[in-house]
């Protein structure tokens, strides 16, 4: 019998999203070679911004390390309001606009545009653009399959981030079942999260991060204490500080952390090369520059640069939060801390990151505040 190649094959296999939309693109792309990019955007509901996410531009894109407020994008609102894609096959009718994505976009010479929202359980995901650098090329015969190709598209992100958000949500109700609310609330790991994102976005140009890293460190990193779920509640809740010995089993959370993840990973069935991010963050997040944290005492380079992110992160958020011990820190102070911590425990280029943009900071300690009665 003849053997057919299986042209799609790449999305059975384990690989980063951007690889699958890859071939995704190379597959579409032999039908129809006029179609000169493909690209995903994911939405945060918390804060309405629309983040950069993968692309298959093939070369220089014009749309990375970018987000927007979707309350901002007139045009994407729109597409909201039918819930059906847009089609534009002439982008000089935005040669005029004001926004900056449409602007880059008109500016590396794309003709015309298809554009799709995703949608996970009814509601809104993100979107899905094709991009042609020629014009008037979406007519009803590419529509027809580009409608197929959009919609395969957004299931093959939506299932990754549909099983890993199912292990997130997991992992709180565990956190729930034990207790662990004292500094593990929500708000704490919305802001955490959002710390650590500001910092791998700022990063990405010097250690060449891509999108699809910034958003893991931000979608992973509020599992970084999973490991507390082993500590007792007479440690864990503890009003005073803690004892040496106390300590001492507090410190075993990264590694009871790391155990979870593992078991977790199996039983959910996630492989992908970035579950590396989520082992690195659980495990070592407690690791110093120095090579006096733990639980390895790695020092300098060889801790792993997503733990060095949440490090910064979480050490910001927790100065400035008040706990059973001490009151909240202003933003000020916990700067002035951090630049003392930088080269001897923290990194100093994480460090950098998150305090030069202290607009954001306040913005996200103002949104995200705790609820101490609630």
């Amino acid at each position: 019998m003849p053997q057919y190649p299986d042209t799609l094959g790449a999305l059975n296999r384990s690989a980063p999203l951007s690889d699958k939309l890859k071939s995704l693109h190379e597959t579409l792309h032999s039908r129809f070679p006029f179609i000169d990019r493909i690209s995903v955007v994911l939405y945060d509901p918390k804060t309405d911004d629309l983040k950069t996410f993968i692309h298959s531009s093939g070369g220089s894109s014009p749309l990375t390390l970018y987000q927007t407020k979707l309350s901002d994008t007139k045009s994407l609102r729109q597409i909201l309001k039918t819930g059906t894609p847009r089609v534009v096959n002439d982008l000089s009718i935005f040669t005029n606009s004001k926004q900056e994505h449409t602007k880059r976009i008109v500016a590396q010479g794309y003709g015309a545009s298809y554009t799709l929202p995703m949608y996970l359980k009814g509601e809104f995901f993100g979107f899905v653009f094709f991009n042609s650098y020629r014009k008037n090329v979406f007519n009803a015969e590419t529509l027809h399959f580009l409608h197929v190709f959009a919609h395969l598209v957004s299931l093959v992100v939506i299932n990754e981030f549909s099983v890993v958000r199912t292990m997130i949500a997991t992992v709180q109700a565990a956190r729930e079942i034990a207790n662990l609310r004292d500094t593990e609330t929500g708000a704490h790991l919305d802001r955490m999260s959002r710390y650590a994102r500001i910092v791998a976005r700022e990063l990405a140009p010097k250690y060449a991060f891509n999108d699809e890293y910034v958003e893991y460190v931000f979608l992973f990193s509020p599992l970084h204490d999973i490991g507390k779920i082993g500590i007792p509640d007479s440690i864990l809740l503890k009003p005073g500080l803690l004892d040496m010995n106390e300590r001492e089993i507090m410190k075993t959370h990264t590694g009871k952390g790391r155990q979870v993840i593992d078991r977790m990973l199996v039983d959910f069935g996630i492989e992908s090369e970035y579950v590396s991010i989520l082992r690195n963050i659980a495990e070592h997040h407690h690791e110093t520059l120095d090579g006096k944290g733990y639980p390895q005492g790695l020092s300098g380079d060889r801790i792993p640069m997503e733990s060095r992110i949440v490090a910064v992160a979480d050490v910001f958020d927790a100065l400035t939060s008040r706990r059973p011990y001490k009151e909240a820190w202003s933003i000020d102070d916990a700067i002035g801390e951090l630049r003392k911590l930088a080269g001897n425990k923290l990194d100093p280029d994480c460090v950098e990151a998150l305090i030069g943009n202290r607009a954001q900071l306040e913005q996200i300690r103002n949104q995200f505040k705790e609820d101490f009665y609630g």
